[in-house]
């Protein structure tokens, strides 16, 4: 009987789900998403959305995902609705998707508009920083009926990110220059995920005071600043100098001690389960820079 009375609650769980009972949960927006059984057809409209999906136990419900959706390998195959300039709403229909996943700051307020005139469930999400990116698995999972594989999951990240906070959070400041693109010159604030990566890591944005997003900047503003480290993505086009725009400037401090850095900026931008393997790869590196200091 002790038994039977311990395992109720799993079985009640159990039997909601088999009895399509209505799941809900507040999204990024401050939105309440209700599906009235869990999801078995959702749409991804960003492609850190498609790898949440994946971590929370849905990545075979993904039915259809917009352009760059590459991770895990099988979203490769998932078919596309559309990129992030246009969303082919006869492909959304015809996909007969019972959940879409936004993403605020890549997708159109009309594109949001226009998916949100199908009265579909909506599920926004946004995470701007990397505790969020559990949160918001577990509530996927939830929508998914996958809570299980979904709180493992989050818990996994939850665990990595504790250690990464334990281990570096209270080393010595590294002021940080992020260049996300070099011609013009553009950068991120605090309120993109990349820079709780930094601050993690013991470092700081010089430019994660400003109010928009990703702001431009002057080379003129960055000499001011000073960092004692530049970061920058990957060049995908060998015409852009990227890193090589601060090689006039040997008297920076960053360019003095060899602090420029190319780092995987789809781990650190990216807002989903693989933040964290961005962030301790950081995290590497600003103390790669502590060590250059002059003794």
């Amino acid at each position: 009987m002790g038994r039977l009375i311990r395992l109720l609650p799993a079985l009640l769980a159990f039997t909601a789900v088999s009895a399509g009972a209505a799941v809900s949960v507040v999204d990024d927006a401050g939105r309440r998403v209700t599906v009235q059984a869990p999801a078995q057809r959702v749409i991804s409209m960003a492609p850190h959305a498609t790898e949440l999906l994946f971590a929370a136990g849905g990545g075979a419900r993904v039915v259809g995902a917009m352009n760059y959706s590459d991770y895990p390998a099988a979203a490769k195959t998932i078919p596309l609705v559309g990129s992030n300039s246009q969303i082919d709403m006869e492909r959304v229909l015809s996909l007969k998707p019972d959940l879409i996943v936004v993403w605020h700051t890549g997708n159109t307020a009309r594109q949001i508009a226009q998916l949100e005139s199908l009265g579909i469930p909506i599920f926004h999400s946004e995470p701007n920083r990397l505790a969020e990116v559990a949160g918001n698995i577990e509530r996927l999972g939830r929508l998914l009926g996958t809570g299980p594989t979904a709180q493992a999951a989050a818990g996994a990240l939850r665990r990595k990110l504790a250690g990464l906070e334990a281990r570096y959070g209270k080393r010595s400041p590294v002021t940080v220059f992020y260049q996300i693109w070099d011609q013009p010159l553009y950068t991120l604030n605090d309120a993109q995920i990349a820079s709780d990566a930094i601050r993690i890591c013991g470092g700081r944005n010089v430019f994660g005071a400003l109010k928009v997003v990703a702001p431009e900047v002057s080379i003129e503003a960055v000499l001011a600043a000073d960092p004692e480290a530049i970061l920058a993505g990957k060049r995908y086009d060998p015409a852009n100098p990227g890193l090589k725009v601060w090689a006039p400037f040997p008297g920076m401090t960053a360019v003095k001690r060899g602090n420029l850095v190319t780092v995987d900026g789809e781990l650190l931008t990216r807002p989903g389960p693989r933040t964290v393997e961005g962030a301790a790869a950081l995290c590497e590196v600003l103390d790669g820079v502590r060590k250059r200091r002059p003794r």
